[in-house]
């Protein structure tokens, strides 16, 4: 299948923000930035640690294929999808030095410079990778942000965790962001071609081990931390993540990518979207002050 949705509404185009945020200005963040809640601060944090270089692989496989996207709205749309991507990866950086500061020991096993080792054995690593293959996991990895993205901003019960103020700011501008550019990557997959198959199998080999791999690692970074010894509250809090708004339900959404024929606009996130942009960035909005 090689048809791709990129006819759309100027309106509707990823926008980049240039945009800012202070952590620990003016009140400096608690260890635990989500206020008593141990295991999700260190969810968070390890997100955000892994957001930089994810979103700066990701950026590499759209580009692997950039001469082979002839249609000029998608080039758009591929364009904002980069410079999202990159501001992204910015302001998680900002974040996670501040993590490592609070004693995140964690997070600097994913911070990394551009001209590190790690990065060069990274892109080694990409290159090996067949290119629709690398390009198949940013379009899941989308399926996977944007579904948790929605879930974030639709939810009251999650918005009300109490939790450091400019951490939520990030939070709320990363999944409307996720939200805006959902579709790209799979776009480009359809425009140049992409198997069918080889997007559900990667998916499905994502499908199984993400959330094994992403609660090892939660345990690991809570073992690195003696403030977050405490059984019986963690518990009780693991029990809320997995029960609760955050992932109650997360798998059956993440299998609909795997239909045959899904498009991720097949799930309408528009009048989501459109209510915050005016929260985030409307006249009155909370992170008008926050834009450079």
């Amino acid at each position: 299948m090689t048809s791709t949705n990129t006819t759309v509404p100027t309106a509707s185009y990823p926008k980049v923000r240039r945009i800012r945020f202070r952590f620990g200005d003016p009140e400096p963040m608690k260890h635990h930035f989500v206020e008593g809640n141990i295991v999700l601060s260190h969810l968070l944090a390890l997100l955000s640690a892994g957001f930089p270089p994810g979103e700066e692989s990701f950026i590499r496989s759209v580009r692997r294929f950039a001469d082979r996207v002839t249609d000029p709205v998608l080039k758009k749309r591929v364009a904002a999808f980069i410079g999202q991507e990159s501001v992204h990866g910015q302001e998680h950086r900002h974040m996670n030095e501040k993590l490592i500061e609070m004693g995140y020991p964690m997070v600097r096993l994913f911070t990394f410079g551009r001209d590190s080792l790690r990065q060069r054995v990274m892109e080694r690593v990409e290159k090996v990778v067949p290119a629709y293959v690398h390009l198949a996991m940013t379009a899941a990895a989308e399926h996977y942000t944007a579904t948790l993205a929605e879930r974030v901003l639709s939810s009251d019960e999650i918005q009300a965790i109490p939790a450091d103020p400019e951490g939520w700011h990030l939070l709320n501008w990363h999944a409307m962001e996720e939200l805006e550019h959902k579709s790209v990557a799979f776009d480009v997959y359809r425009a140049v071609g992409g198997p069918e198959w080889i997007r559900i199998g990667v998916m499905a080999v994502m499908y199984v081990f993400t959330i094994p791999v992403v609660t090892v690692g939660v345990v690991l970074s809570i073992l690195t931390d003696p403030r977050g010894w405490r059984p019986i509250r963690l518990l009780r809090q693991t029990h809320y993540v997995f029960r609760g708004p955050i992932l109650n339900g997360l798998m059956a959404d993440l299998r609909k990518y795997m239909r045959p024929g899904f498009h991720p606009d097949d799930i309408d996130t528009g009048a989501l979207l459109e209510q915050w942009r005016q929260n985030l960035f409307g006249t009155e909005g909370t992170l008008v002050g926050h834009l450079k």
